[in-house]
């Protein structure tokens, strides 16, 4: 009876609302702040274009910035949790801004799909506002469902041609398309995976999106032993970007794990280095941003 809960729950959404929402499991407190693990930080207060307050954390790099990036993290908890997947880039020479959607940590409202696109649009113009950022060394870095909301933002937003690479780690092509895979891995659901797929919002398209970001390079990490997000979706999103695009499979790595591996974490500042942040602001793009490596 427990296993079958979620699924009613899920049937009832369907029914009366949509599941959209179902896609968020935010957390309200805090389980660290930076300074706990060793690093410098700011708190940063900002408001979406709704006028809903968001806050975030600004991490500077351990010396001269090399870049900045933003960080899009995925769809539970909050920044206090995910902060692992970026707190080495500070020592690697780099800043980092993460920040909470709505109804995410202390950030104010409700988390809705439309809501967090703004909110990771109000986070694209803030950094430029932040000290110690250069304008000109500014990438974002997304994972998860974060990095398909980073796709579809950075695709609507004004300002994108100010930034110098997308890099996405563990995104998925399509809102219905993961929720119908979701839905197929349960007897009781297989049968009405693509009515219930139906419910979700699918305003917001990160394979259609993708194309629209070029020329600003596109890097897509997936792992290939994902069994969460299928690595098909990498693919997809990969044929779908226009040039310059990099597609990195990782042996072995399971969801957003892949950046755990020292030697992928060599690679991604390499490409920070050589792709994102090579020569000035509308260049044409170098080679390290297509090469597979």
């Amino acid at each position: 009876m427990r296993r079958l809960l979620p699924i009613a729950f899920l049937l009832l959404c369907a029914a009366v609302t949509g599941c959209t929402s179902l896609l968020f499991y935010p957390t309200y407190d805090h389980v660290i702040t930076p300074d706990v693990i060793g690093l410098n930080y700011r708190d940063v207060s900002f408001e979406a274009a709704d006028g809903t307050r968001l806050t975030g954390w600004f991490l500077p790099a351990s010396g001269p910035a090399r870049g900045t990036i933003v960080f899009v993290h995925g769809n539970a908890e909050n920044i206090s949790t995910h902060i692992a997947s970026v707190a080495w880039l500070p020592g690697a020479g780099f800043n980092v801004f993460l920040f909470d959607y709505r109804g995410f940590g202390t950030s104010e409202g409700e988390p809705t799909l439309e809501g967090l696109h703004l909110d990771t649009m109000a986070a694209f113009d803030t950094v430029f506002t932040l000290d110690g950022v250069d304008p000109n060394r500014v990438a974002v870095f997304g994972q998860s469902i974060g990095g398909s909301i980073a796709i579809s933002a950075l695709a609507r937003w004004p300002g994108r041609d100010k930034m110098r690479a997308l890099i996405v780690e563990g995104a998925f092509s399509s809102y219905r398309r993961i929720a119908q895979e979701k839905l197929a891995e349960f007897w009781p659901t297989w049968a009405l995976q693509i009515p219930l797929s139906y419910t979700i919002n699918d305003d917001y398209h990160p394979e259609d999106d993708i194309g629209e970001i070029s020329p600003i390079p596109v890097l897509i990490i997936h792992g290939a032993a994902d069994r969460i997000v299928a690595p098909s979706h990498a693919q997809d999103l990969y044929v779908a970007a226009m040039p310059p695009k990099a597609l990195w499979l990782i042996p072995g790595a399971s969801h957003i794990q892949a950046l755990q591996d020292g030697a992928v974490r060599k690679r991604f500042v390499d490409y920070l280095d050589d792709c994102a942040f090579a020569g000035p602001p509308g260049r044409r793009a170098p080679e390290a941003c297509t090469a597979a490596k």
